[in-house]
C-alpha cells in the first residue's frame, strides 16, 4: 500500500474509535509494526493526528464510535477493476423473482450496475446499495433497522432485526477481510454478529473475493468454508488457494476481467 493510501486509512480509523493501535493498523493496511510507527510520527508532526502509547488518536474525535477497518471510500478505490469483474459475474448468478442478500461492501456493492433491470427482492444493510437500487432499478429493496455506520456504509443493530430473522435468501452475497483454510475472517464483532445472523437465512452463501484476499487475515473467523456455496475471485489465484478450494468442495468462479474491461471501454 502507497504511503498517501496508508495515511488516509490511519486517519480514517484515527477517526472513528477512541485509540487505534498500531497492530490494528498493521492489519488493516498489510504494512509493518515499523512502517505504522513511522507514519504516526509524520502525522502527528503534521498535527493530523495525536501519538499515545501503542497508537495514534484523533485530534477531533467524533461522537460516534466506528468500525474496525478501512472506510468505504478507501476500499472502493482498490482492486477496482477486479472488484467489477467479480460483481458482474455474482450479477449473472441472479434470476428474476429471487430473493436475495447483499451484503454490504465495496466489491458487492459494484453489482448494482448490473441489476438495473432485474426484479429481485433484495434484503441488504448496506445504504449505498439500497439508495442505488431505489433510484435506479425496480427491484424491491429491505433494509434493516440500525445505526448508519458512514464510514463503512452500512447499518448495523447490536440487538439483531426482526425483519432480518424473517427474510429467507436463495443466496447471500458477501465480501470478507480474508478468506483461508480456517474459512472466511473479519476485523469487527460487530459486522460479525450482524452477518452471521444473515448467513442463516439463505440457502447459498457466495463469496465476492479479489485475490489478495486470500492472503488477509483477521482474528475474527465468520464461517468455515464447509458454509460457503461458492467463491468469485480473479485470475490473480495462487493454486494453493485454488486446491484449498477445491479440496473444502467449495465452488471457484474466476471473472473474467477481460469481458469487464471491453465493456467499460
Amino acid at each position: 500500500m502507497h504511503e498517501t493510501e496508508r495515511h488516509r486509512v490511519i486517519l480514517a480509523a484515527a477517526q472513528s474509535h477512541p485509540v487505534v493501535t498500531v497492530a490494528e493498523l498493521c492489519e488493516v493496511t498489510g504494512s509493518s509494526e515499523a512502517t505504522i510507527r513511522r507514519d504516526i510520527a509524520s502525522l502527528d508532526e503534521q498535527g493530523r493526528l495525536r501519538r499515545v502509547r501503542g497508537g495514534a488518536e484523533a485530534i477531533n474525535p467524533p461522537a460516534q464510535g466506528g468500525l474496525v477497518g478501512r472506510p468505504f471510500s478507501v476500499n472502493e478505490t482498490i482492486n477496482i477493476a477486479q472488484k467489477r469483474s467479480i460483481a458482474r459475474a455474482a450479477a449473472d448468478l441472479c434470476r428474476d423473482g429471487e430473493p436475495v442478500i447483499i451484503n454490504g461492501g465495496t466489491t458487492t456493492y459494484q453489482m448494482v450496475h448490473h441489476l438495473t433491470a432485474r426484479r429481485l427482492n433484495v434484503f441488504t444493510n448496506s445504504f449505498a446499495i439500497a439508495e442505488f437500487l431505489l433510484h435506479n432499478s425496480r427491484n424491491s429493496v429491505v433494509i434493516p433497522g440500525g445505526t448508519v455506520y458512514r464510514e463503512q456504509n452500512v447499518i448495523l443493530s447490536p440487538f439483531g432485526g426482526v425483519v432480518a430473522s424473517h427474510f429467507y435468501a436463495k443466496r447471500m452475497f458477501i465480501g470478507c477481510q480474508g478468506i483461508g483454510a480456517h474459512g472466511l475472517m473479519e476485523a469487527d464483532p460487530m459486522v460479525v454478529q450482524s452477518e452471521l445472523g444473515l448467513i442463516g437465512q439463505a440457502d447459498e452463501l457466495i463469496v465476492l473475493a479479489d485475490s489478495s484476499k486470500f492472503q488477509g487475515r483477521s482474528s475474527l473467523i465468520l464461517c468455515g468454508l464447509d458454509r460457503i456455496a461458492a467463491v468469485i475471485t480473479d485470475s490473480g489465484i495462487r493454486d494453493e488457494d485454488r486446491q484449498m478450494l477445491e479440496t473444502a468442495g467449495v465452488r471457484l468462479i474466476v471473472a473474467d476481467l477481460t469481458a469487464q474491461a471491453a465493456q467499460v471501454a
